[in-house]
């Protein structure tokens, strides 16, 4: 696993770079919190609790209004393995998926203890973070993915029947890698996804996913972003279901004014193309950010999981200013979630200044530590 030399960054370049990432994890996070209290409704359970229109803003849900899912807390993970690869590729211990795992590891510990344990000291300051000991409902495919410390791979995937979208619901950091290559993107993260994810659809998604976020986040439309996506999938072996589903959600935006139940059409089953096809639509029909995400939310599927698919595309693609202010102001973890974002576009941007042959920071190295 390799990455190509990245961009020159100018001061314009990495203030730019910067907001999308911030975009990108609080739209991931937002869509997850605006969905989260009607994930176990139906469209008639919504409209009865909520009136016709459905969910038009945060509601409650784990005790106060919004709360994340675990969902939220593994794309926090997918920042922090992310950032610990790049601190370790200078030892030459240079194995993304393996990092990444790790930190997947760190978020299973998070669902097993009470708080954080000082004892550990690699865990880094993530890991430390205790609003993040909050056990939100995780699929099974998760709890056994992350239950031991074998890694699952694309030629020994764990839960190889599982096609769920929670593989492609966390992969949006992976497209935030601007200085890579679209298809080492696609890579890593559909490696990354095998841990948990073994069915092709679920780790093509997360492929998918990650490449037209790289696509946004390095400027591009969302129309060209899932053409991109599109030409990658083609070369792979099991990617029909995705590819159909992208090009339904393409189609379906020709087809008159958005509605829940044309939503519900695209979702299917529920499992991840249905969903990754429900946020492509959302982001391209939307009359704003959040029009987009509401309408992501209301049907009868995993409403948390299409809003964090949702959000993330629409945060890619306008950044953080674009966001609802009121439903940022109310997020949980949105402290975490900016200093996370902050720390990866330093790391992108200045990682030589922070860790390099000329010297290192301690501070950056007990916050990612190389162990």
């Amino acid at each position: 696993m390799g990455a190509t030399a990245g961009a020159i960054w100018g001061r314009v370049e990495q203030q730019d770079f910067r907001g999308r990432v911030r975009g990108t994890l609080l739209g991931v996070a937002v869509g997850d919190a605006l969905g989260a209290p009607v994930d176990q409704l139906d469209l008639d359970g919504i409209r009865e609790a909520y009136g016709a229109e459905g969910v038009v803003d945060l509601g409650a849900a784990y005790g106060r209004r919004g709360a994340v899912t675990h969902l939220t807390q593994l794309t926090l993970f997918s920042v922090d393995g992310l950032i610990r690869a790049q601190v370790r590729r200078d030892i030459g211990a240079w194995h993304p998926p393996t990092d990444v795992h790790r930190a997947y590891l760190r978020w299973a510990a998070t669902q097993r203890d009470w708080g954080p344990d000082e004892r550990r000291k690699d865990d880094g300051w993530l890991a430390r973070e205790e609003w993040l000991y909050a056990r939100r409902d995780p699929a099974r495919s998760l709890i056994v993915g992350f239950g031991d410390e074998h890694m699952g791979t694309l030629d020994v995937p764990k839960n190889p029947a599982e096609a769920g979208p929670e593989a492609a619901a966390r992969s949006a950091p992976f497209g935030l890698l601007v200085g890579w290559e679209p298809q080492l993107v696609a890579q890593l993260a559909v490696e990354c996804a095998a841990q948990t994810h073994g069915h092709p659809v679920g780790y093509l998604c997360a492929g998918a996913y990650a490449v037209i976020v790289h696509a946004l986040a390095r400027g591009e439309s969302l129309d060209g972003a899932v053409q991109r996506a599109l030409a990658l999938l083609a070369a792979r072996p099991g990617h029909e279901a995705v590819s159909d589903a992208l090009q339904h959600a393409l189609g379906a935006v020709r087809q008159g004014m958005p509605t829940p139940e044309r939503v519900g059409e695209l979702m299917g089953e529920g499992t991840a193309e249905g969903l990754l096809a429900v946020a492509v639509y959302c982001a391209l029909v939307g009359e704003d950010v959040r029009h987009g995400l509401c309408l992501s939310v209301n049907h009868d599927g995993p409403s948390a999981a299409a809003g964090a698919l949702t959000g993330g595309l629409l945060g890619a693609l306008h950044g953080e200013t674009a966001l609802p202010p009121a439903w940022l102001a109310e997020l949980e973890g949105r402290p975490t979630l900016l200093e996370l974002a902050d720390d990866f576009a330093m790391e992108m941007t200045q990682g030589p200044a922070l860790h390099g042959p000329a010297g290192s920071s301690p501070g950056w190295l007990a916050r990612y530590p190389r162990g």
